[in-house]
């Protein structure tokens, strides 16, 4: 074939795209199981820190299996689905993203430490670029905040991306979302200022949108949860 016309640069093109193609799949394929591996430990490292503990990823399965004794989805009105229950990645709870339309329920984890029965939550929102997420530790008065942990997909370095330090979590702990008896939440408010109906944190400096959006993550991923902590409240 003569190398010099352009169906031999048109083929030689093609080829070219096809082979790459079909290495990349092949190197997807391969590296897929420890991706997946990867991600759910990633999973469980973040619901450790919203109990205030922090893990590397070789011993954070270990720390999983040895602290969730339980794990199920329940119904809007707060009740438990039977058959749901389970506590490895393949199980309902583990495997269901909050705000995903396939969902079947909500996902809750329950969590025996320091002599205490806790539930963890997850909770997902927007902030400034994109999506942010996290997961709240409740303590079995349904009310009281053990511990809290955030993530974000692309926030300001140095500004809104401080919500996922430990010093921004660490000032929900103590803190109650139940007030006689109404599901009022946490305010993330500017620091200085306050909130007379609610408890609540300071966010961060400089991340306002940021902050405003960890506060509607709050009001409204922990709200879908309202039945669920008022009945353990009310126990």
């Amino acid at each position: 074939m003569n190398r010099e016309n352009n169906g031999y640069t048109i083929i030689y093109a093609a080829v070219m795209v096809i082979i790459v193609a079909l290495g990349l799949s092949l190197t997807h394929q391969s590296l897929l199981d420890k991706q997946i591996a990867n991600e759910n430990i990633d999973k469980m490292q973040q619901l450790l820190r919203s109990l205030n503990i922090t893990a590397d990823a070789s011993e954070a399965e270990d720390r999983y299996a040895e602290l969730i004794t339980n794990a199920y989805l329940i119904t809007d009105e707060g009740d438990k689905i039977e058959g749901t229950e389970g506590t490895t990645p393949a199980d309902p709870a583990f495997s269901t993203e909050l705000g995903d339309p396939a969902a079947q329920g909500l996902p809750v984890y329950e969590v025996s430490i320091d002599g205490k029965n806790v539930y963890i939550i997850p909770m997902s929102g927007a902030g400034l670029w994109g999506a942010i997420w996290g997961y709240l530790a409740v303590e079995d008065d349904g009310s009281t905040i053990y511990g809290a942990d955030f993530g974000h997909a692309g926030e300001t370095p140095g500004l809104g991306a401080e919500i996922a330090q430990s010093a921004f979590g660490n000032q929900f702990v103590g803190k109650e979302i139940i007030k006689n008896g109404n599901f009022l939440s946490v305010a993330v408010v500017k620091p200085g200022q306050t909130d007379s109906r609610r408890d609540y944190v300071d966010g961060i400096s400089g991340g306002t949108i940021t902050s405003q959006g960890v506060d509607k993550m709050l009001l409204n991923s922990v709200g879908e949860y309202e039945n669920f902590l008022m009945k353990l409240n009310r126990n």
